[in-house]
């Protein structure tokens, strides 16, 4: 992991939970406490985190919720290896949603190769990439835009994905660990993640090892609700062996060395 993405990702990491130790950050960037101390000293310096004695804090409230230009800024390569682990899931004539997210976009640059799908999404984003694919139908929900991310929320979302019914639910989000489960900064985001997942047979979470053990402030899929994760194999296995003993399934992409 370069320097600049090793602390685009402390940056994201700190401002959704609030606080992280730096033992917690340096497990996760895969780097040495002293490099994610300098890290922490030089973003400190920018005013975007608070260092404090173990770790560093959020400058502003901890319910921030990164914008999908600062996502798309992180762990791209695992990105791609989980989407393209998460397209074998799917097959022609199947119905799926798709959450939204940088991971589920991805997954809707590989599926407009599979031909025949329905896709429900409330994601504007992953709605453009699929809506001009031979053969398949995207439906969206109404409901209120959330432009940090592109996609509709609230009751109206809501209530329209409740009378739908698809075969997987692909969703990401901004944390994801074994006691609670995914989780999101944002109350309104969680609800319409909820009810995509409620739409579903299986629920399929696409995570990237930065997001595996870190906890944002709302809980939007219990660890018993996940069926299968697809993540990547820098993830922490005590937080995976957790997801198995609460019934998900794991795969993991193989993200080759950047060198």
């Amino acid at each position: 992991m370069f320097a600049a993405e090793r602390r685009q990702v402390i940056v994201e990491l700190v401002r959704s939970n609030g606080a992280v130790s730096l033992r917690e950050l340096a497990r996760i960037v895969q780097a040495s406490e002293v490099t994610v101390r300098r890290d922490l000293r030089q973003l400190a310096a920018e005013g975007v985190l608070a260092r404090r004695h173990g770790g560093a804090v959020a400058t502003s409230r901890t319910s921030y919720e990164p914008s999908c230009t600062e996502k798309a800024k992180v762990a791209g390569a695992q990105k791609e290896a989980i989407a393209a682990l998460a397209a074998e899931l799917v097959s022609p004539g199947d119905s799926v949603a798709l959450g939204p997210g940088t991971t589920t976009q991805a997954l809707a640059k590989r599926l407009v190769r599979t031909g025949e799908l329905t896709v429900v999404t409330n994601s504007l984003l992953v709605a453009q990439i699929i809506a001009q694919a031979p053969g398949v139908e995207v439906l969206m929900p109404g409901g209120t835009l959330r432009a940090s991310i592109f996609a509709t929320v609230g009751s109206a979302a809501e209530a329209g994905l409740s009378q739908l019914r698809v075969r997987h639910a692909f969703l990401s989000g901004n944390g994801l660990t074994a006691a609670r489960g995914l989780s999101t900064p944002n109350p309104a985001v969680a609800g319409a993640d909820r009810a995509l997942a409620a739409a579903a047979e299986r629920v399929v979470v696409l995570a990237d090892s930065t997001k595996i053990g870190a906890d944002a402030m709302v809980q939007t899929i219990p660890p018993a609700r996940i069926h299968r994760l697809v993540t990547d194999d820098a993830a922490d296995p005590a937080e995976l062996d957790g997801l198995r003993a609460a019934g998900a399934e794991i795969e993991l992409a193989a993200v080759a060395a950047n060198g």
